[in-house]
Order: structure tokens, then sequence, then C-alpha cells
């Protein structure tokens, strides 16, 4: 019922609900232990998509993690929280030219590249600027190992450029003069709880990238073996032990540096990093009963934690949740737990186990820290954003305010459909010249 001594019932009077509550302890263990467990020469570089907060990636970057970025904002995000350049890679399937051009100016660690077309627009951008960009290839496996909830290689795929055309491409150091293209990047799956299969998987790119290097010409700089560890959140799923890990891919990243003692090795981790040192945070607001089941309605849903509702799901699985009110709790009942919106997928817990519930109560839905406000649809019903707060040494922040009607309305520009002589001055606020795409 409380983070680091304080209460969350004082924690929801201050900022209000609902909100996301961030452990700092939590962050800084996590990273610690896989950093402790991992070979030496392992990097853990921070997805900033798993969860963008400032100061929770502060708080993961005291604790020696780098960052990898996939947005303009991110890569802000990045450098304003102190990381150096050379500590920051950014990827994904569809950069705009803005996007690389930014990258280019800071002089990021490299671009993981995702087709030969953007190869060749990173050639032609550096080439503009009188500069080399290393580039990592991101190679899409024709091998799929099992053990991924989402597997990533072995099938068609917006990521990366397939294997067979890769070892195809021949020397690629005479092809690309400003594009330097010096090493090799592989994502294979992902919320992957089995140590066998992050084992498999390093085996697996460890062997390509060599192949990679054989058949293009290309130095190994760096290789990213991806990543993919996993969090538990459902009935059945296990915690990932990283020492299990270790016990598996330690030698196999011994055995590769000592043959390639200047490649930097790199491993990325978001939602194990961040995911289980989050709460998302909701206060019931009314309790009901419908053709035998009992509902209740809460201020917080799909709009802030859509991975906690399971959109896309198959069957509806329940994320671990508690009533974090301070008060004395009957026996469990099942409870259907619901959001604000208006629509029946605003599910948060179907006939979970809690104790009697009413007006008032919070509820905690645990394991929130990573792809929650991110991966949300915060306009739906135009309720925005909640709050945000990162626990530190015993005090609460706030780290992101709660997004405000004033703040939702002020980037529209109302135009009047009675034309230029009509009144039209409705909501426009700030800048009104256009912004470039």
């Amino acid at each position: 019922m409380r983070v680091q001594g304080i209460a969350y019932e004082e924690l929801a009077e201050r900022f209000g609900t609902p909100l996301y509550v961030y452990d700092a302890d939590r962050l800084t263990e996590v990273i610690g232990g896989l950093r402790a467990a991992l070979h030496p020469g392992l990097e853990v570089f921070y997805s900033l998509k798993a969860n963008p907060n400032i100061s929770v990636y502060a708080t993961l970057r005291a604790g020696g993690a780098r960052a990898e970025v996939s947005s303009l904002v991110e890569l802000r995000t990045a450098l304003a929280a102190g990381t150096p350049p050379e500590d920051i890679i950014f990827l994904g399937p569809g950069k705009s030219r803005r996007e690389l051009a930014a990258c280019l100016d800071a002089g990021v660690y490299a671009v993981v590249c995702e087709s030969f077309a953007e190869l060749d627009l990173i050639e032609r951008l550096a080439a503009e600027r009188g500069h080399r960009q290393r580039v990592l290839l991101r190679v899409n496996p024709a091998l799929a190992i099992s053990g991924s909830r989402l597997t990533m290689g072995g099938k068609p795929r917006q990521f990366g450029i397939d294997e067979e055309q890769v070892l195809a491409a021949g020397d690629l150091t005479v092809a690309y003069r400003h594009a330097d293209v010096a090493g090799v990047h592989v994502y294979m799956g992902t919320r992957i709880l089995d140590p066998e299969v992050v084992g498999k998987n390093t085996r697996y790119i460890l062997d390509l990238a060599e192949r990679v290097a054989e058949a293009t010409g290309i130095r190994l700089d760096a290789v990213d073996i991806g990543g993919g560890l996993g969090v538990p959140y459902f009935d059945g799923e296990e915690e990932l032990a990283p020492g299990a890990v270790a016990d598996l891919i330690n030698p196999l990243l011994d055995k590769f540096a000592g043959a390639h003692p200047e490649t930097r090795l790199i491993m990325e981790s978001g939602r194990y990093l961040a995911g289980r040192a989050g709460i998302y945070v909701a206060r019931v607001e009314y309790v009901k009963e419908s053709m035998g089941e009992r509902f209740a309605i809460a201020d917080g849903g799909t709009h802030h934690h859509m991975a906690a509702v399971g959109i896309g799901s198959f069957v509806k699985r329940n994320f671990p949740a508690v009533l974090l009110s301070e008060r004395a709790a009957g026996e469990p009942e099942p409870w259907n737990v619901t959001g604000p919106l208006c629509t029946p997928n605003d599910s948060l817990l179907k006939q979970a186990p809690l104790p009697p519930l009413r007006p008032g109560d919070l509820l905690g839905v645990l394991n929130s820290g990573a792809y929650g406000p991110t991966a949300s649809p915060g306009l739906f019903l135009s309720h925005g954003y909640p709050a945000e707060v990162l626990v530190r040494d015993g005090e609460a922040h706030l780290v992101r305010a709660r997004d405000e009607p004033e703040d939702l309305l002020r980037p529209q520009r109302l135009i009047s459909p009675t034309g230029p002589q009509g009144n039209d001055q409705g909501n426009n606020q700030g800048n009104d010249q256009e912004r470039p795409s």
C-alpha cells in the first residue's frame, strides 16, 4: 500500500487520479542487477519507447544505461538527460529526413538502418555534410526461434533487411563512402521469459554478424543482440532471472569478444528495466451490478493503459492488480473494473478477485512502468494523459503534469463557418504560423 514509505492515498490526494507512480529504487535495482549479472563487455541500452519520461530515463542512465531512441523527441530527451552522443543509437523502420539529419548533426554513435533505401538516404545526407555516419544494418533473420510472446524474425517484416538480401549485397565498403556501415543489429522477439530463448537468439545473432561481415566486407564496430527480456503479467508466468540468462549468454559473448576485441556489444532493454517499477493508480467512481456481475467504474482505463486492457488480444487476461486503499478488506470476490470511456473495450480487469469495492477506493495495476501512456490513446474522449510521479529517496516528484482541458484545446484552431467576415477568434492561441512537416 506504500512506495518508499509513502501511502498511495497520500499521492492520490496530492497529485489526483488517475496517475502513474514510478519507484526510483526499483529502477536502480533492476538496471544494477542486470548489469552485474551480464558479461562486463555487454552494454545495456534503454529503449525509451517503453517509457520516455525523462526522469525515468535519467534514473536508469545514472545506473549505467545508454539510450536507444526511435524519434526526434526521444533523441532530444536522451540528449537533455545528459547522454553523450556516443551512447545513443537511433532505430525505426520509417525514419524521416528530419530525424536522420538530427542524428547526423548530433553525432549519435550509430543509426540502425532498416532498408537499402534508407541507407542511400543516409549516404546522401552525410555527403551533404562532408561527414561519415556509422550505420548498423538491422537484419531480419531467416530463422524464428520459438519462445517469444512476439516473434520478430523469420517472417516478412517492415523491420530490417532480409538476411539473404544482406548476405547477397556484395562489398558495402565500396558502395557507400559516407554511410559507414560498420555493424549489425538483430531483434528476434520480445516479452521473452525463458532464458533458453535468449541464449539461442544470442548464439544465432553472433554467428550471423560474422557471416555478414565476411560477405559484405564491413567492420564490426558494434553488434546489437537485441534483447526482448520480458516481464510477467499473467497467471502462470514467472520472472526472468538475470543469472540464468547470464549463465547461457556470457560464455557466448566471452568467446565472441575474444575473437573481436574491438567490437562494442549491445543489448537493448525497455520493458524489463521499467515495467516492474511502475504502478497505475485509478479511483473507483461507482459500483453497480449488471446481470449478476459486479462492476466498478474507475476514472482510468484504456486511454492511459491500453496494454492492461488487452486491446487486440483474443482472450482478455488481467494484469496483477491490488486494492491500494488502507482499510479493512473483506474476502475477495470477482469484479469487473472498467474505465470512463464510451466503449465496451474499456475494461481494465475482468472477473478479478478483489475485496468488496466501494466508491473512492484506490486500485493499483502493477507492472505498469512500461508501455503505459506511451502506447495508449490518451486523446480518446479528450481526457488527455495522466500525471506521472517518480518517488526517489522517500520523496515524491511530479515528473509529468496531467493534461488539463486548456492543454488539449490550445493546439486547436477554430475556423468560422461564416467566412472571413465572421468571428473566427475562437480557440486560436499561440503561434498561427503553419509548422513545417
